[in-house]
């Protein structure tokens, strides 16, 4: 009985050897066979990494520039250089920093240039500056009337006033109503309309 028992345990280790050896061969035929893509998609992750490190680098340095270029500029506006390392690395920021000193100096002339920004805000912002140095009813409905237009509702109410002003009333009551009413402008909106002139 007990060489029974070990010719059966014999036999149970050659078996999983052999089947050991057979996945052993099936692996490494599987490695041979994708052995170049294996190092192919190793590559192309190590590289994606490194790009990926290299651009975060190189972002934060444009950062740290600009950064630079604006403080420098807030210290001394006339810094030509400052200006042109501003321009060049983010023309959004340079916009902005363009905007604010025009508003200061009621430079209409570069506040209509920038009309045409390529940030989003600050064309928008020029725009409202532009129909509200005009102090015009038109050009302040004309800017209103612009889709997603930050001082909508304040550009109605000044074109309201405007036309209370000129005596145009009903025209001026029809530019109210149409203020929003979770806008902070709802307030004076209601005031002028129910307090303005009748």
């Amino acid at each position: 009985m007990s060489i029974k028992n070990d010719i059966a345990m014999v036999r149970e280790e050659l078996n999983s050897e052999e089947k050991f050896f057979e996945k052993a061969v099936i692996t490494e035929k599987f490695i041979k066979k994708y052995k170049n893509l294996m190092i192919g998609a190793v590559v192309v992750l190590v590289v994606a990494i490194a790009a990926n490190v290299a651009y975060s680098i190189n972002k934060q340095s444009q950062i740290t520039a600009a950064n630079n270029a604006l403080s420098t500029l807030s210290e001394d506006a006339t810094n030509s250089e400052a200006l042109l390392t501003l321009k060049s690395i983010s023309t959004e920021l340079y916009d902005a920093w363009r905007y604010s000193n025009a508003v200061a100096k009621k430079d209409m002339v570069t506040i209509k240039e920038l009309t045409n920004s390529s940030a989003v805000m600050i064309g928008d912002l020029a725009k409202y500056e532009i129909a509200q140095d005009a102090k015009d009813a038109a050009s302040l409905d004309s800017y209103a009337s612009t889709q997603d237009a930050v001082y909508k509702d304040l550009a109605l109410v000044q074109s309201a006033i405007i036309l209370m002003n000129n005596s145009q009333i009903q025209k001026a009551h029809e530019k109210l109503a149409k203020v929003s009413t979770q806008s902070s402008m709802s307030k004076i909106a209601n005031a002028l309309l129910h307090y303005g002139v009748k």
